[in-house]
């Protein structure tokens, strides 16, 4: 297989399934903003009911949209100044993946970067049904390294 269709370039990831990189890049862009923003409800509707987050792959998941909620008050309600960058979405199916990288500041921790990689489960209306992530946190603001997110 080439390079080239190996890994399309933005905008040319044919539809699968329900999911197409429109949809994907736009439910991206709502858990970004609802990240900088500190948001848990606009966080936890963007997963169904009976969604599994599992935030690390050595913690008990977070169930359901109150799960959910619930874990991003407590995760990201001591952060601010959040920048968060999404990278371009590996689409196949009804699954996603996708590096992320964040900076912000925190009242306990405080300046700091964790990059990380989500893999993504849809349902059938658009919403997230099981979010994987795996993450790395540092001290300090760093920058992406060349050919992140690609």
């Amino acid at each position: 297989m080439s390079r080239k269709s190996a890994f399309p370039r933005r905008g040319t990831i044919p539809e699968v399934g329900s999911l197409n990189l429109g949809d994907v890049e736009r439910w991206l862009e709502a858990y970004r903003r609802a990240w900088e923003d500190g948001d848990p409800e606009a966080a936890a509707a963007l997963f169904t009911d009976d969604a599994v987050y599992r935030s690390s792959p050595f913690r008990e998941p977070h169930v359901g949209q109150d799960g959910v909620r619930d874990y991003w008050a407590n995760a990201t309600g001591s952060q601010s100044g959040t920048r968060v960058r999404m990278g371009r979405p590996v689409v196949d199916g009804d699954r996603v993946a996708v590096e992320w990288w964040a900076t912000y500041s925190d009242a306990d921790e405080g300046e700091g970067t964790l990059p990380g990689i989500l893999m993504l489960r849809f349902a059938p209306d658009g919403r997230c049904a099981e979010l994987r992530e795996t993450w790395n946190w540092e001290a300090g603001t760093r920058e992406p390294h060349e050919g992140w997110g690609t």
